[in-house]
C-alpha cells in the first residue's frame, strides 16, 4: 500500500522594504557618528576607515570572527560566530552554578524603569527606590546573593544597547537560536548587544523579582526590549548548525518534523511589583504574571505579584513625595521580596509547585 506522499513545506514569503544602501548613502549615515567638530582633524584616518566599513557593509560581514562548531553539533563543521559560543558558553557556566547544591540561591531583581538621575531626568526613580526596599530584604538572608539589573543604564551608559528581536520564531522556532544569533550584527553596526550578558543572568538565577512602572498603559520599552529577546529561553535551537545558520527552509522542516520547544529558563520562581500612576497597572502586571508563567516559571505566592498606585493622578511633580507618603506599597514590596525568598527556599529544597510535573498538551 502506498503511502500518502508528505505535504509540500510551507513557502517562505519575501518581497518586504527594501534595506540595501547606496554607498553615498551609507558613508552619509557612518560619518554622523562623528558629527563632534573634534575629529575634523582626523578626516583622512576617518575617510581610510568608511572604506573598510562600507567594504564590510557591502558583503555583509555579519560575523568576522567564525570557528568550526565541532563536536556536539549536528553540522561540527559549519562555521559558527565566535561571539555566539562565547555567550553559549556563559550561559553552560551560568546553568551549572545554578544546578549546584553548594552555591548560593541568586535572585535577578530587575529595575525596569529608564529614570536615572544620572541622565536628562536628574532623579531617580521610584522604580529604584522600591526595588532597593525588596534587595535589603534579600541581603538579609544567609546565602543569598542578589543580581541587580538596573535596565536604566541602557539610557544613561555608553555602549550599553538591547537591540530588537527580529521574530525569527515567525518564521519557524527552530530558526529562533538560544542564545539568539542575530546579533551582534557588525556590517550594520549592531554591536555591543547587552543581551549576551543578560541571558545567563537569568539562567544563574533561582529566582526573578521584576519591579517595573507603567509608561502608557504597558511596560517601558527597556523592560519589553528585554522580554522580546527572550523569546529564545522559551522554545529556542541550542543548535545553530540544524539550520545552518538562518536558513528559513531548513528550520520549517525541522520544526514540521517535530519540535519539542524546550523551556530553557523552566522551573524557576517569580515575583512582579508593578505601580503607576494613573491607569494600567493591572493590565501590565497581569501580563508580565502571564508572560513569566507562559516560559514555565512560576509565581512565589499571592503576596509576591501585585499593582498598586502611587500619587493617583497627582501632578509628575509631587510623585516623589507621595510614594514617601505610602509606607504601605514599601512593605508590600518587602513582603514579595521575603515570599520570593521562600520560594526560591523550597524549590532548592526539592519542594515544587503541583503542577511543574505536567506534561504541556500545548508547548508552543
Amino acid at each position: 500500500m502506498n503511502s500518502d506522499p508528505s505535504p509540500p513545506l510551507p513557502k517562505v514569503r519575501t518581497g518586504q522594504t527594501p534595506t540595501k544602501l547606496t554607498k553615498e548613502e551609507y558613508l552619509k549615515r557612518w560619518r554622523e557618528r562623528f558629527y563632534d567638530p573634534a575629529f575634523a582633524s582626523k578626516k583622512v584616518e576617518l575617510d581610510a576607515i568608511a572604506e573598510i566599513a562600507w567594504e564590510a557593509y557591502d558583503d555583509a560581514r555579519k560575523s568576522p570572527h567564525t570557528r568550526k562548531a565541532g563536536t556536539g553539533f549536528a553540522d561540527p563543521e559549519y562555521e559558527l560566530s565566535v561571539e555566539w559560543l562565547e555567550a553559549r558558553q556563559a550561559i553552560i557556566d551560568a546553568q551549572k552554578r545554578q544546578e549546584s547544591p553548594d552555591a548560593a540561591s541568586r535572585v535577578l531583581l530587575i529595575c525596569a524603569s529608564p529614570r536615572t538621575d544620572q541622565t536628562c531626568p536628574s532623579e531617580m526613580s521610584k522604580t529604584f527606590r522600591l526595588a532597593q526596599r525588596a534587595r535589603e530584604i534579600i541581603d538579609t538572608v544567609p546565602r543569598f546573593e542578589v543580581d541587580f539589573l538596573d535596565l536604566s543604564v541602557m539610557a544613561a551608559e555608553y555602549g550599553r544597547v538591547i537591540y530588537p528581536c527580529k521574530a525569527c520564531v515567525s518564521t519557524a522556532m527552530p530558526l529562533c537560536h538560544w542564545p539568539c544569533s542575530c546579533y551582534p550584527n557588525h556590517y550594520l553596526g549592531q554591536s555591543q548587544d547587552w543581551m549576551n550578558e543578560i541571558y545567563p543572568r537569568w539562567v544563574a538565577a533561582h529566582g526573578i523579582m521584576i519591579v517595573t512602572p507603567v509608561h502608557w498603559y504597558q511596560v517601558p520599552s527597556t523592560l519589553k526590549l528585554m522580554m522580546d529577546r527572550l523569546v529564545c529561553a522559551d522554545g529556542g535551537n541550542p543548535d545553530p548548525t540544524s539550520t545552518h545558520g538562518k536558513d528559513p527552509e531548513e528550520a520549517k522542516a525541522l520544526e514540521l518534523k517535530g519540535w519539542n520547544y524546550p523551556r530553557h529558563l523552566g522551573g524557576r520562581t517569580f515575583a512582579v511589583v508593578v505601580h503607576g500612576d494613573a491607569e494600567g497597572a493591572d493590565s501590565v502586571r497581569r501580563a508580565l504574571h502571564d508572560w513569566l508563567a507562559d516560559m514555565n516559571l512560576f509565581p512565589s505566592g499571592e503576596a509576591a505579584v501585585f499593582d498598586r498606585y502611587v500619587g493617583y493622578y497627582k501632578p509628575y511633580a509631587v510623585s516623589h513625595d507621595e510614594l514617601d507618603r505610602d509606607d504601605a506599597i514599601f512593605e508590600e514590596t518587602r513582603n514579595a521580596a521575603r515570599v520570593l525568598v521562600q520560594a526560591v527556599t523550597n524549590l532548592r529544597a526539592g519542594i515544587h509547585p503541583a503542577d511543574q510535573d505536567l506534561v504541556d498538551p500545548r508547548p508552543k
